[in-house]
C-alpha cells in the first residue's frame, strides 16, 4: 500500500509520541533526579527521585528508602509527582485517539472528517503531555540551581546537582512535542486518494458487438468517410 504524505506524518508523529511517552514513564520511575557527592567520602553518592532517596556505595549495594509522607516533600517534588502522572495519562490517551484516527487504521463506516478530528485531538493531548513533562523537570532543575548557588549555605556543605533523569525528562518532553505537532500538522493536510492494489479493478475493453447483442450503453460509431470530388 502506497503511503500518502498525511499517512507518513501520522506515522512519524505516533512513533515520536510513543518514544516520548516511554521516556517520560522511565523518568518518573528513576531516582536520579538529583545527585549529591560527598567530598569526605567519594565512594558514597546520594541520589533523590520523586518517590525515594538512595545511597549508592561502590563496595556495598545501593540502599533506598521511600518518602514517608507526600506533604513533607519540597513543593517542586510534590508538583512533579502530580504533573508527571498527568502527563502519562494524557500521552496514553493521545496515542489511542491518534492511532484510531490514523490513515493506516481502517474501520468500516468511519468518516474521513471524524478520523481527522481524532488525530487533531490526539496531537493536542500529546502537546499537553509534553508541557506536563517539561514543566516539572525544569522546575526541579531551577530549584537545584537556586540551592547550589545559595550564599547562605556554607561552602563546606555538599550541594545537590542535576541527575540523569532530568536530561531524560527533557528529551521525553521534546519527543512528545514533536510527535504532537506532527499529528496536528497531518490533520491539516487535505485528503489524498491513494490507489490501493487490493482495490484496483481492471477496466474491461469496450465491446465491438452490435447494439442489439450488447447490454452496455457504449456503442462504436462508424467513422465518417471523407468525400472526394
Amino acid at each position: 500500500m502506497a503511503w500518502s504524505s498525511r499517512g507518513k506524518a501520522q506515522l512519524g508523529g505516533l512513533l515520536l509520541s510513543l518514544l516520548g511517552w516511554v521516556c517520560s514513564c522511565v523518568t518518573t520511575i528513576l531516582p536520579q533526579w538529583k545527585t549529591l557527592s560527598l567530598e569526605l567520602n567519594e565512594m558514597e553518592t546520594w541520589i533523590m527521585g520523586l518517590w525515594e532517596v538512595c545511597v549508592n556505595q561502590e563496595e556495598v549495594a545501593t540502599v533506598c528508602k521511600a518518602f514517608e509522607s507526600f506533604l513533607s516533600l519540597p513543593r517542586e517534588l510534590q508538583a512533579s509527582r502530580i504533573l508527571m502522572v498527568t502527563s502519562h495519562g494524557l500521552g496514553l490517551l493521545g496515542l489511542l485517539l491518534s492511532g484510531f484516527g490514523a490513515e493506516c487504521f481502517q474501520f468500516h463506516g468511519t468518516k474521513w472528517v471524524f478520523k481527522m478530528q481524532l488525530c487533531l485531538l490526539g496531537g493536542t493531548l500529546e502537546a499537553s503531555a509534553s508541557a506536563a513533562t517539561l514543566f516539572p523537570v525544569s522546575w526541579v532543575a531551577y530549584a537545584t540551581i537556586q540551592d547550589f548557588w545559595d550564599d547562605s549555605v556554607p561552602e563546606i556543605v555538599p550541594r545537590w546537582e542535576f541527575g540523569d533523569a532530568l536530561y531524560l525528562g527533557w528529551a521525553a518532553g521534546i519527543f512528545l512535542a514533536l510527535g504532537g505537532l506532527l499529528l496536528i500538522f497531518s490533520s491539516c493536510l487535505g485528503k489524498e486518494d491513494v490507489p490501493s492494489p487490493r482495490m484496483a479493478v481492471p477496466t474491461a475493453p469496450p465491446s465491438c458487438a452490435p447494439a442489439g447483442e450488447s447490454d452496455s450503453s457504449f456503442y462504436l460509431m462508424p467513422r465518417p468517410r471523407s468525400l472526394v470530388i
